[in-house]
């Protein structure tokens, strides 16, 4: 999922692979923010989907955030879901078109796109080349070329991550 914000033409990309029914993605929303709200477009901020076998519902969340993003509030409903990963994992598929719902989308179609399955080429594109760079967790960071892995911890990932990217930035001027 790329953020719907426009970026500057040559702004440093920063990939993250996450999966919504995971508590460290959840933990790592924080550093998201606070990026985010750092570097607005100067970095392109870009969610990856890499939903994790042990998550029963995490391939559906990511289909479900395919078409929040279509309908216009894909981190929007990034954060909503997130945040509540216990009910995403109570409830599964429903709580996806609730919150679709609860953010004011079409949440008939969002049920209709979980059904339909329009979204999954993009998640398994996303799976793949994740799996083709070495990510084996979430949240998994990509930028300017380095991996970073959050799965295990979230420490001094973002103060790595703004290193990086002021570094580029620097670059670029």
């Amino acid at each position: 999922m790329s953020d719907s914000s426009p970026v500057s033409p040559a702004a440093p990309v920063l990939d993250v692979w996450c999966e919504l029914q995971c508590p460290d993605c959840r933990s790592a929303l924080e550093d998201l923010r606070a990026l985010r709200a750092r570097y607005g477009d100067r970095l392109e901020l870009r969610l990856r989907h890499f939903p994790l076998e042990k998550h029963k519902h995490s391939f559906a969340a990511a289909q479900a955030t395919e078409e929040a993003l279509e309908q216009g509030k894909g981190w929007e409903y990034v954060e909503a879901v997130l945040g509540r990963v216990e009910e995403l994992d109570r409830k599964g598929e429903p709580f996806l078109v609730e919150v679709a719902g609860e953010l004011g989308l079409d949440a008939e179609e969002f049920d209709t796109a979980l059904i339909d399955g329009r979204h999954i080429l993009i998640v398994d594109a996303d799976q793949a080349e994740g799996k083709a760079i070495g990510v084996t967790g979430t949240p998994t960071y990509v930028i300017g070329g380095e991996r970073l892995d959050g799965s295990k911890s979230q420490e001094g990932l973002r103060e790595r991550i703004e290193e990086i990217a002021d570094r580029l930035l620097a670059q670029e001027a």
